[in-house]
Protein backbone atom coordinates (compact mmCIF):
# COMPACT_ATOMS: atom_id res chain seq x y z
CA UNK A 1 0.00 0.00 0.00
CA UNK A 2 1.40 3.71 -1.07
CA UNK A 3 0.96 6.71 1.03
CA UNK A 4 -1.15 7.61 -1.89
CA UNK A 5 -3.34 4.73 -0.97
CA UNK A 6 -3.33 5.57 2.61
CA UNK A 7 -4.37 9.50 1.80
CA UNK A 8 -7.20 8.59 0.05
CA UNK A 9 -8.05 5.90 2.33
CA UNK A 10 -8.44 8.60 5.15
CA UNK A 11 -9.96 10.64 2.95
CA UNK A 12 -13.28 8.69 2.50
CA UNK A 13 -13.37 7.83 5.84
CA UNK A 14 -13.31 11.60 6.43
CA UNK A 15 -15.51 11.60 3.63
CA UNK A 16 -17.99 9.04 5.17
CA UNK A 17 -18.09 11.55 8.52
CA UNK A 18 -18.31 14.47 6.68
CA UNK A 19 -21.90 12.95 5.47
CA UNK A 20 -23.29 12.35 9.02
CA UNK A 21 -23.51 16.07 9.20
CA UNK A 22 -26.90 15.60 6.81
CA UNK A 23 -29.79 14.97 9.28
CA UNK A 24 -31.35 11.98 8.99
CA UNK A 25 -34.72 11.12 8.78
CA UNK A 26 -36.04 8.19 10.76
CA UNK A 27 -39.25 6.31 9.59
CA UNK A 28 -41.09 5.15 12.25
CA UNK A 29 -42.09 2.11 11.37
CA UNK A 30 -38.46 0.41 10.67
CA UNK A 31 -36.40 2.47 12.91
CA UNK A 32 -33.19 3.03 10.49
CA UNK A 33 -32.91 6.78 9.09
CA UNK A 34 -32.56 7.74 5.76
CA UNK A 35 -28.35 9.15 5.33
CA UNK A 36 -26.29 10.17 3.34
CA UNK A 37 -23.57 8.06 4.16
CA UNK A 38 -24.90 5.04 2.18
CA UNK A 39 -23.93 7.57 -0.60
CA UNK A 40 -20.27 7.99 0.52
CA UNK A 41 -20.37 4.03 0.19
CA UNK A 42 -21.49 4.28 -3.63
CA UNK A 43 -18.36 7.03 -3.65
CA UNK A 44 -15.72 5.09 -1.87
CA UNK A 45 -16.01 1.75 -4.29
CA UNK A 46 -16.97 4.07 -7.41
CA UNK A 47 -13.63 6.34 -7.34
CA UNK A 48 -11.14 4.30 -5.24
CA UNK A 49 -11.81 0.55 -6.23
CA UNK A 50 -13.32 -2.22 -4.54
CA UNK A 51 -9.66 -2.48 -2.42
CA UNK A 52 -9.33 1.01 -1.18
CA UNK A 53 -12.88 1.71 -1.27
CA UNK A 54 -13.70 -1.34 1.20
CA UNK A 55 -10.57 -0.17 3.08
CA UNK A 56 -11.79 3.43 3.86
CA UNK A 57 -15.49 1.94 5.41
CA UNK A 58 -13.44 -0.41 7.53
CA UNK A 59 -11.42 2.62 8.91
CA UNK A 60 -14.57 4.63 9.18
CA UNK A 61 -15.90 1.86 10.87
CA UNK A 62 -13.16 1.72 13.14
CA UNK A 63 -13.26 4.72 14.28
CA UNK A 64 -17.30 4.14 14.77
CA UNK A 65 -16.66 1.20 17.04
CA UNK A 66 -14.25 3.56 19.24
CA UNK A 67 -16.56 5.65 20.35
CA UNK A 68 -16.34 8.85 17.17
CA UNK A 69 -19.22 10.29 16.98
CA UNK A 70 -19.39 10.06 12.54
CA UNK A 71 -22.97 8.13 12.73
CA UNK A 72 -25.97 10.75 11.73
CA UNK A 73 -27.40 11.88 14.81
CA UNK A 74 -23.97 12.20 16.67
CA UNK A 75 -24.03 8.52 17.45
CA UNK A 76 -20.90 6.46 17.59
CA UNK A 77 -19.83 3.57 19.89
CA UNK A 78 -19.44 -0.06 19.54
CA UNK A 79 -23.52 -0.76 20.55
CA UNK A 80 -24.31 0.59 17.42
CA UNK A 81 -23.43 -2.82 16.19
CA UNK A 82 -25.86 -4.20 18.13
CA UNK A 83 -28.99 -1.84 16.82
CA UNK A 84 -31.46 -2.09 14.10
CA UNK A 85 -28.86 -0.09 12.02
CA UNK A 86 -26.07 -2.93 12.91
CA UNK A 87 -27.26 -4.64 8.91
CA UNK A 88 -26.51 -1.84 7.24
CA UNK A 89 -23.20 -0.70 9.03
CA UNK A 90 -21.77 -3.86 8.48
CA UNK A 91 -22.97 -3.82 4.70
CA UNK A 92 -21.21 -0.93 3.74
CA UNK A 93 -17.96 -2.95 3.46
CA UNK A 94 -19.30 -5.51 0.95
CA UNK A 95 -21.37 -2.56 -0.61
CA UNK A 96 -18.21 -0.66 -1.44
CA UNK A 97 -16.44 -3.27 -2.69
CA UNK A 98 -18.88 -4.73 -5.21
CA UNK A 99 -19.10 -1.21 -6.06
CA UNK A 100 -15.84 -0.74 -6.71
CA UNK A 101 -15.44 -4.14 -8.50
CA UNK A 102 -18.28 -3.35 -10.66
CA UNK A 103 -16.53 0.31 -11.80
CA UNK A 104 -13.45 -1.61 -12.25
CA UNK A 105 -14.65 -4.17 -14.48
CA UNK A 106 -16.05 -1.71 -16.64
CA UNK A 107 -14.43 1.00 -16.52
CA UNK A 108 -13.25 1.34 -19.87
CA UNK A 109 -16.95 1.84 -20.77
CA UNK A 110 -18.22 3.45 -17.83
CA UNK A 111 -20.52 6.20 -18.94
CA UNK A 112 -23.40 8.19 -16.44
CA UNK A 113 -25.82 5.60 -17.21
CA UNK A 114 -23.61 2.74 -16.43
CA UNK A 115 -22.39 4.10 -13.51
CA UNK A 116 -25.39 4.89 -11.65
CA UNK A 117 -26.61 1.18 -12.72
CA UNK A 118 -23.34 0.15 -10.81
CA UNK A 119 -23.65 2.26 -7.78
CA UNK A 120 -27.69 0.99 -7.33
CA UNK A 121 -26.60 -2.63 -8.00
CA UNK A 122 -23.52 -2.29 -4.91
CA UNK A 123 -24.15 0.01 -2.80
CA UNK A 124 -27.79 -0.43 -2.90
CA UNK A 125 -28.84 -3.87 -3.50
CA UNK A 126 -25.94 -5.53 -1.36
CA UNK A 127 -26.30 -2.84 0.87
CA UNK A 128 -29.82 -4.50 1.53
CA UNK A 129 -28.89 -7.90 1.46
CA UNK A 130 -27.10 -7.14 4.56
CA UNK A 131 -29.49 -4.80 6.35
CA UNK A 132 -32.69 -6.14 5.41
CA UNK A 133 -32.41 -9.31 7.26
CA UNK A 134 -30.66 -7.48 10.46
CA UNK A 135 -33.75 -4.97 11.01
CA UNK A 136 -36.25 -8.67 10.19
CA UNK A 137 -33.92 -9.71 13.37
CA UNK A 138 -33.81 -7.20 15.09
CA UNK A 139 -37.40 -5.98 15.10
CA UNK A 140 -38.56 -9.32 15.37
CA UNK A 141 -40.34 -9.34 11.96
CA UNK A 142 -40.75 -11.30 9.09
CA UNK A 143 -38.39 -10.71 6.77
CA UNK A 144 -40.77 -9.53 4.00
CA UNK A 145 -42.43 -7.22 6.28
CA UNK A 146 -38.68 -5.77 6.50
CA UNK A 147 -38.44 -5.74 2.80
CA UNK A 148 -41.73 -4.35 2.18
CA UNK A 149 -40.68 -1.37 5.05
CA UNK A 150 -37.43 -0.67 2.93
CA UNK A 151 -38.73 0.21 -0.23
CA UNK A 152 -39.00 3.59 0.74
CA UNK A 153 -36.12 4.41 0.82
CA UNK A 154 -35.46 3.55 -3.10
CA UNK A 155 -36.41 6.78 -4.14
CA UNK A 156 -33.73 8.64 -2.08
CA UNK A 157 -31.08 5.68 -2.98
CA UNK A 158 -31.99 6.20 -6.75
CA UNK A 159 -31.37 10.21 -5.72
CA UNK A 160 -28.01 8.86 -4.18
CA UNK A 161 -27.10 7.17 -6.87
CA UNK A 162 -27.05 9.81 -9.64
CA UNK A 163 -25.07 12.46 -7.50
CA UNK A 164 -22.27 9.31 -7.17
CA UNK A 165 -22.69 8.44 -10.42
CA UNK A 166 -22.08 12.18 -11.03
CA UNK A 167 -19.44 12.22 -9.04
CA UNK A 168 -17.08 9.44 -10.04
CA UNK A 169 -17.88 10.32 -13.65
CA UNK A 170 -16.35 13.80 -12.61
CA UNK A 171 -13.38 12.01 -11.55
CA UNK A 172 -12.65 9.51 -13.72
CA UNK A 173 -12.48 12.37 -16.48
CA UNK A 174 -10.08 14.96 -14.22
CA UNK A 175 -8.26 12.57 -11.88
CA UNK A 176 -8.96 8.94 -12.52
CA UNK A 177 -7.99 6.79 -9.28
CA UNK A 178 -8.73 3.63 -11.02
CA UNK A 179 -6.97 2.91 -13.97
CA UNK A 180 -7.28 -0.09 -16.21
Amino acid sequence: MTTRDMVFIALFAAIMGALAVFPPVTLPMIGVPITAQSMGVMLAGGVLGAWRGAAAILLFLGLVAIGLPLLPGGHGGFGVFFGPTAGFLIGFVPAAFVTGLLVERFWNRLGFPLAALLCFGGGVLVLYAFGVPWIAVSARISPLAALTGSLVFIPGDIVKCLIAASVIMTVRRSYPVISR
